[in-house]
């Protein structure tokens, strides 16, 4: 049994493991099926029951599957997972969950561009009440606490303009109005290799998969962490019921593989971002650079005491605005303009126009994200190379 103060890289390859007691496979088997054989009818019906553990249809578990979600819930320190087939599957399964009808959610307003949409156009069709703030402004938080209050949702660095929001100063404001409220952070720009929400008083984490955990590029996916009860009931209501994103045994697999590297890969991303946000940092086509790790950044000291290190995001806006930080991503060689994230490959976007175009311009302005606003995506190719594609592109605006 894996001592459970091993080290993060040790717990992202062994945590959650089994034997393969039938032929001994040491990486874990992609059970491809989607159903599974009951010895007898009422071991079927003790199953359906909930009273006789065991796996009955992939869409309420499967065995690859289930070892993935041990591994995410050992990473970010939750008693479960429910592991998803994206990161939007798993944000709308536990919102679902936790909202409804005459129920009220205050969410963050600088959010990655399909949650913003989902709680801004979807879940208020249904009678649920939002209202988008500054979560980083605690008296904002307080001041739309009320009694049918379900959630809190925020981003910490959020998408994508790496805004740091206090996750345990949030979490102590809700719960000492109400122990009740759900406070869900998205670690999706963090991974739990960098930041663990849970550990500072977050009752929820969502993730998109697809980025960091996966680290590839090649899958779609996303989970929810959190008590093993809530878990329980996403699993069986807001995924199996509300919204059937069910994460494929193949998908698993996949996720499984990167995993392994993922202590490794955080660490190169973070290293190659810091010397990128250096040098943007002082060209002087650049207006602004937006990175926690740099000391002018409003949330820098925020993020060094709740974040083992500050990620390989970051945006910044060139002097021109939008028509000149256009000009530069189309100007790039070695950079792949592309949206998502994490993976090996740096990935640059224009943010208004691309992942945030959910947002009208003003919902734009009043979620801090400028027109012209660049999110560079830093991958593990030598630091030196992005700076010197980000440096020729420079040159043409």
């Amino acid at each position: 049994m894996l001592n459970e103060n091993c080290g993060f890289g040790t717990k992202a390859i062994h945590a959650g493991n089994g034997k393969d007691s039938q032929y001994g496979a040491l990486t874990t088997p992609i059970f491809q099926t989607s159903t599974f054989v009951f010895d007898s009818c009422e071991q079927g019906g003790r199953r359906f029951a909930g009273q006789e553990d065991g796996f009955i249809y992939t869409r309420l578990g499967n065995p690859t599957v289930s070892i993935l979600e041990a591994k995410v819930a050992a990473l970010e320190g939750g008693e479960a997972c429910v592991a998803a087939a994206s990161g939007m599957g798993a944000i709308s399964a536990a919102l679902w969950t936790i909202a409804g009808a005459g129920k009220h959610i205050i969410a963050d307003g600088t959010l990655y561009g399909c949650t913003f949409a989902l709680l801004n156009h979807g879940l208020t069709r249904y009678g649920v009440e939002v209202d988008f703030i500054d979560t980083s402004d605690l008296n904002a938080v307080k001041s739309h606490l009320k009694e049918n209050t379900c959630a809190v949702y925020l981003e910490t660095p959020a998408n994508p303009n790496l805004k740091i929001t206090d996750i345990e100063a949030v979490a102590k404001t809700a719960h000492a109005y109400n122990p009740a409220i759900k406070v869900v952070c998205d670690n999706t720009f963090a991974s739990p290799a960098l930041q663990n929400p849970l550990a500072l008083g977050a009752d929820v984490v969502v993730h998109s998969g697809t980025k960091y955990i996966n680290g590839h590029g090649d899958v779609i996916c996303g989970f929810v962490v959190g008590k093993a009860d809530f878990c329980s009931q996403v699993r069986m209501f807001g995924l199996k019921d509300m919204t059937g994103a069910v994460m494929d045994p193949f998908s698993a697999f996949l996720v499984l593989r990167g995993l392994k590297t993922l202590e490794i890969r955080m660490q190169k991303h973070c290293e190659n971002a810091k010397k990128v946000a250096a040098f943007l940092d002082t060209c002087d086509k650049v207006e602004k650079v937006y990175y926690p790790g740099l000391k002018t950044h409003v949330g820098h000291e925020i993020a060094a005491r709740q974040m083992k290190d500050f990620g390989g995001m970051l945006s910044f806006e060139v002097k021109g605005g939008r028509a000149a930080g256009m000009k530069l991503v189309n100007s790039l060689h070695l950079i792949t303009v592309a949206v998502s994230l994490g993976d090996a490959e740096t990935l640059i976007e224009h943010a208004a126009s691309m992942t945030h175009s959910t947002y009208t311009g003003e919902e734009l302005a009043a979620s801090g994200i400028p027109a012209g606003l660049i999110r560079l995506s830093v991958g593990l190719e030598n630091a030196e190379d992005i700076i010197a594609d980000l440096k020729q592109a420079l040159s043409q605006i």
